[in-house]
């Protein structure tokens, strides 16, 4: 039985994400909004080329058709365009094959406070005014940054990477290290409450999802040992030992096991990214993501003490 939409793992996406929009942004910004809908109209039936969060979409729809019953998962389309202007981006979605049937259109405003209303743990968007929005309103969301796009379709792995604190995990231990600017004192509180899990930051809910269905894919394993599994997920983060305890701590309290974990103790977060090649990076300091990893895509979560003005 399919689950109802308040069980499901819910991802917002908007169209800047999921598609490349760059042709059509030049004609809005150059043009206005009437030649904006010419546009679209002339080109109704042109598919969008892939936007930086295609990739990452793609896969996630997939667990869909490995659990064809369950249907865990939903992609929601959140979206600034009217339902005129949409068209084109329905019929882009259709010509890809992707399974999102629910969407929100805008018409010129940000469709953000709706993500409550449709369970989504996340949402993707290229407007950085929309995420700060949802992030001052304690809603989940990320910028997808700029960035090149390859997607293989022979590789069905879906694979996601986290920086723990202010991302996964609440920015208490970053306001440690901001207001005393020590890195012993860092090192020194987090030993001190090695025991005591965090609380959890914005993308806790999908972090854990995510974890969820990662259980559903060992059941699935147990029951067929030729099965392959989708999900792999990878904390990226800066702690390095002994640091890294709270952050195991923090993970057993949710019932959470993790695939891989990188303790780098402050080496550049490219170096791995390169090798793991996540479909999408999250992390909530921007000059983590503007360091070249190659075609790595790179998500802004703009939250807590790392993203206030000093």
């Amino acid at each position: 039985m399919s689950y109802p939409i308040d069980k499901k793992l819910v991802i917002a996406v908007s169209s800047s994400a999921l598609f490349d929009l760059t042709d059509s942004h030049h004609v809005f910004l150059e043009r206005g909004i009437e030649e904006y809908r010419r546009h679209q109209e002339a080109h109704l039936d042109t598919p969008f080329g892939h936007g930086v969060a295609f990739p990452f979409i793609r896969r996630f729809l997939r667990i869909n058709e490995v659990f064809a019953d369950e249907r865990p998962v939903e992609v929601v389309l959140l979206s600034r365009n009217s339902p005129e202007t949409g068209l084109r981006i329905f019929r882009s979605i259709a010509h890809y094959g992707l399974d999102i049937s629910r969407a929100v259109f805008m018409g010129g405003a940000s469709p953000h406070s709706y993500l409550a209303a449709f369970n989504a743990a996340l949402f993707l968007t290229a407007n950085e005014a929309d995420v700060h929005n949802a992030i001052e309103e304690g809603l989940p969301a990320g910028v997808v940054l700029p960035g090149t796009t390859k997607d293989r379709p022979d590789d069905a792995e879906l694979r996601v990477a986290f920086d723990f604190d202010g991302v996964i995990a609440d920015d208490e231990a970053e306001t440690i290290y901001k207001e005393s600017g020590n890195l012993e004192r860092f090192m020194e509180h987090e030993q001190q409450k090695q025991h005591i899990p965090h609380q959890p930051g914005p993308l806790a809910g999908l972090f854990r999802g995510l974890a969820n269905l990662q259980q559903l894919e060992n059941e699935k394993a147990e029951e067929n040992p030729e099965y392959e599994k989708i999900i792999r997920v990878a904390i990226v983060t800066a702690r390095n030992a002994p640091a890294h305890e709270r952050v195991i701590t923090t993970l057993k309290s949710w019932g959470v096991s993790l695939d891989e974990a990188f303790f780098l103790g402050g080496m550049e977060k490219a170096r791995v990214l390169k090798v793991l090649k996540p479909h999408l990076f999250f992390d909530d300091q921007r000059h983590h993501l503007s360091t070249p990893a190659g075609d790595t895509p790179m998500v802004h979560v703009p939250f807590g003490v790392a993203n206030r003005p000093n």
